[in-house]
């Protein structure tokens, strides 16, 4: 799991390795258009780096500084809190003290009927992370193996399918953050996460000697979108904006600042 960069290696290292051992929750204010009176709440949980995490008490990201500009050209105030994944989701379930989650949220048909979801904004996929001299090839190859997850993720759903749901070695956490400490630990023989959260904790963690498996055959693209609830008004108001965002170039401009090469916008638009 983009998100999620341009600091000094040894810097960035730090601060990614504090964001992934866990953060509080903190507030990140915004404005877009003074005259709209209206202030949208985003809740998140930030221990995703690079897609969003805790900056000491400012939450930063891919995700951060994409929903900033898709403000901005919807002319609308906002803020963003952390406050972890499973009250981010109830929370925005409920409708009533946030608006929106923004948080790597994989757009799926179950969700769909519990949340509506914005277009599209980033196209993923889950990866697995093991030690360097795993013999772990595959998705498959994890059947038989303990495995860490974030639960209530795409994650945790396709290893459930896998492994079985009730697998005792399917060991679900709270956050990516614990679940990689698990790995290094020697309490799991791997991790799956979105991509963009592996890629970045291999990165920034030489030492841990780490490699990433890509299983195109189990696990497919997904995509994320901001998260709603049932019935709200907001889709209608920053579905154009994300739109002209992509659109526009400002997306692309974004995406290379924090991952270092061109997104495949043609293919995210298509993915409405």
């Amino acid at each position: 799991m983009g998100n999620r960069k341009k600091w000094a290696v040894s810097a960035m290292s730090a601060m990614l390795v504090l964001a992934l051992v866990g953060c509080g929750s903190n507030n990140n204010n915004a404005s877009g258009s003074e005259a709209s009176g209206e202030t949208i709440k985003f809740a998140t949980d930030a221990s995703y780096a690079p897609m969003e995490y805790m900056d000491t008490d400012k939450v930063k990201g891919f995700d951060i500084d994409f929903i900033q500009a898709v403000m901005e050209e919807a002319g609308l105030d906002y803020t963003v809190t952390n406050t972890g994944w499973d009250t981010m989701l109830t929370s925005v379930q409920q409708g009533s003290e946030y608006d929106a989650g923004l948080s790597s949220v994989s757009i799926t048909d179950e969700r769909k009927e519990t949340y509506d979801y914005s277009i599209p904004y980033f196209e993923s996929t889950n990866m697995i992370m093991v030690k360097e001299d795993s013999d772990i090839q595959s998705a498959l190859d994890l059947k038989d193996k303990k495995v860490a997850v974030q639960g209530a993720t795409t994650a945790d759903e396709l290893m459930s399918g896998i492994m079985g749901v009730d697998n005792g070695n399917l060991k679900r956490f709270d956050s990516n953050a614990v679940a990689l400490m698990e790995l290094n630990g020697g309490g799991a023989d791997a991790v799956v996460a979105d991509i963009a959260i592996v890629n970045e904790y291999i990165k920034n963690n030489p030492k841990e000697k780490l490699k990433g498996i890509i299983d195109k055959e189990n696990f497919g693209s997904e995509y994320y979108g901001i998260l709603y609830p049932k019935g709200s008004e907001l889709k209608a108001k920053l579905d154009p904006a994300i739109k002209a965002v992509i659109e526009n170039g400002k997306y692309a401009e974004i995406y290379k600042e924090w991952f270092g090469e061109e997104p495949d916008t043609a293919t995210l638009l298509s993915a409405e």
